[in-house]
């Protein structure tokens, strides 16, 4: 059998989920790739093929080279919900979260981060608002993804990953 490739992304949101062949559910580190092998839910494979590493979204597609498309889900992961009593404090948790180079989601109301227990207690110490919870997890994308392209909105220009850390 000769291997179909997944080389172009549609964007979740402009083409219909309903003329997917197959979909793919794949936590964050599984959609973020450059190439790799995959088998879908209903067994079928395929290379993601792609000029650089990129985040897939929920609801993406991947437009296989004989024109089937494959939707990506994004699978709920264990996460911490983090909160503050109020913007200032929330900004200065987003800062300590970003100087230990730490993927996080960022939204005015609150940060998700992967559960860690000892960023948790850090985080508390500091006046965090913590709670468990399982949700999709679709962090910033990394300060240099402009320079490569990154599938990603412009609306979130914050950025907090490992991709890119540095020794301070």
């Amino acid at each position: 059998m000769t291997d179909s490739f997944a080389r172009d992304i549609l964007p979740a949101g402009s083409w219909d989920t309903a003329n997917a062949a197959d979909r793919i559910t794949l936590d964050y580190e599984g959609r973020h790739r450059r190439r790799y092998r995959y088998r879908a839910d209903n067994e079928l494979e395929f290379v993601l093929d792609l000029a650089q590493t990129t985040l897939l979204h929920d609801g993406d597609g991947l437009k296989l080279d004989d024109g089937r498309i494959v939707l990506v889900r994004a699978v709920p992961e264990a996460l911490v919900a983090v909160t503050a009593n109020n913007t200032d404090a929330l900004i200065k948790l987003a800062w300590h979260i970003g100087n230990r180079h730490l993927p996080a989601q960022l939204s005015a109301e609150r940060i998700l981060i992967r559960d860690d227990a000892v960023i948790v207690e850090m985080l508390r110490g500091l006046g965090a608002h913590v709670e468990k919870i399982v949700a999709p997890f679709t962090p910033e994308r990394g300060a240099y993804a402009h320079a490569h392209d990154d599938h990603q909105t412009a609306a979130h220009p914050f950025v907090f990953t490992a991709e890119h850390a540095h020794d301070h």
